[in-house]
This record gives C-alpha cells, structure tokens and sequence, in this order.
C-alpha cells in the first residue's frame, strides 16, 4: 500500500513538471548574434583597433620595417621628443647592446659598427 502511494505521487509530480514550462532566458547571442570586437571595444582599445584597421600603427605594437642602415637609407626611430636612447645590437650573434642617443636632425651612425639612424617625429593618439 505504501508502494502504491509513493508511485501515485512520484507520477503526479513528474506530470507536474511536464505540465509547466519555463520561457528560456534571453541572451544577447539569441537577438541578434554575439558582437564583434570592435562593437564591444571601448576607450583606448577602440582608438587603437580603428588605427589598425586605417593601417597606422600608433604605439609601434608592429614588426619595423627593414631599412639598409645606410646614409641613404637609415633605420627609422620614432620619437615624441627630440631626442631618444637607441640599442645598436651590431652583430646577429653578438649578446652585447652598445647604447647611443640619438638627436633630431641628419641620420647619426652607430659608433661600433657605423649602421645609421634617424629620428622621425612621432605623435600619440590621444
């Protein structure tokens, strides 16, 4: 008898929540899709994804570009200031950097190896 009236309430219970639904929530993801990066990027984030996209890159995050090293076609060293410390590592192999400053104004060689530079004028973007 006791079997009895734990079946009959274990198949009301079951039929009780069959009987209910619950409405799923809504997400994001449901209404229109998960956004992109650039929707959700904001601040300096977004100043930086936009720069990117215009291909500029504004804090040098990017590989430089190769230059020669020569008079003709120094490497590049941007600066917000007039003048910056430069690392001059000569040889490929080689584990010490010989360190110089650089000024605004003509292309300045490297007193080890003799590779020049240039300071260009760079400005942030904010």
């Amino acid at each position: 008898m006791a079997a009895r009236l734990l079946l009959r309430s274990g198949f009301r219970a079951a039929a009780a929540c069959r009987a209910v639904r619950v409405p799923a929530a809504s997400r994001c993801m449901s209404t229109g899709g998960i956004p992109t990066d650039e929707e959700q990027a904001t601040g300096l984030e977004k100043v930086i994804m936009k720069a990117m996209k215009e291909g500029s890159d504004p804090y040098n995050m990017m590989k430089p570009k190769s230059y020669a090293g020569s008079k003709a076609d120094p490497h590049l060293v941007p600066s917000i200031t007039n003048k910056r410390i430069v690392g001059c590592v000569c040889e490929e192999d080689n584990t010490a950097v010989v360190w110089f400053w650089l000024h605004e104004g003509e292309a300045q060689r490297c007193p080890s190896c003799g590779s020049h530079y240039k300071l260009v004028a760079h400005e942030l973007p904010h």
